[in-house]
């Protein structure tokens, strides 16, 4: 079964993202995509602790420790990029300024529901963050994660049996194995890895899923 490795997903989100738009990417995962954003087009990065204007990743050894992401990893900062306190940033988060955020889930339901800050399992740690004010604060909520969890289940599910981080927030899925659009209608497939059909896609998630038009 041909899967999209983690760079190729995050390459794919990558080309969503239209000139112009203002976007934060999510700890894990989604951080990946600010190296896949093509350099002539204008995207604005923001990090909940306080950054406007990131870059991709620095190269080794041109780290700058005080130049962090939310995830305490080394970033760069463009010409004209900013930093202002994590009050100021989760006032943008929560006012409806930013266009788009891309989340890591453990689940994600047909119909948009988002879970990915606990998966209430004994002895786990939460992780919350600012994903709750993202999913909601956001225009358009995306998800990056694998399908499938090391056991075979499928993260894409009709009900989220995690604890919820927000209702009928999130629009479009990428995973490696293919891309969905969810919400009120249901999942629909959007595309598929090459040798990939929607009869095997229905059999590995369980769910009646449907090409998107």
């Amino acid at each position: 079964m041909n899967r999209l490795t983690r760079d190729q997903m995050a390459e794919r989100v990558a080309r969503d993202i239209p000139e112009g738009a203002y976007v934060n990417l999510g700890i894990g995962l989604p951080t990946k995509v600010a190296d896949y954003l093509p350099i002539d087009r204008d995207v604005f990065l923001q990090s909940e602790n306080g950054l406007l204007g990131m870059g991709p990743a620095p190269t080794p050894g041109d780290e700058d420790w005080e130049l962090i992401n939310a995830g305490k990893q080394a970033v760069t900062l463009l010409s004209g990029g900013c930093f202002f306190h994590h009050a100021d940033s989760f006032a943008m988060m929560r006012g409806g300024h930013l266009d788009i955020c891309v989340l890591g889930a453990f689940q994600v339901s047909v119909n948009g529901d988002l879970a990915n800050w606990h998966t209430g399992e004994p002895g786990a740690i939460p992780a919350v963050g600012g994903a709750m004010d993202l999913a909601i604060g956001a225009r358009q909520t995306l998800v990056m994660m694998e399908l499938l969890t090391r056991q075979g289940d499928s993260k894409l599910v009709e009900t989220c049996t995690y604890p919820l981080t927000g209702l009928g927030c999130v629009s479009r899925v990428y995973t490696d194995l293919a891309v969905f659009d969810v919400g009120p209608a249901g999942a629909a497939v959007v595309e598929m890895t090459p040798g990939l059909s929607i009869d095997e896609l229905r059999r590995l998630t369980g769910l009646p899923l449907d090409a998107a038009v």
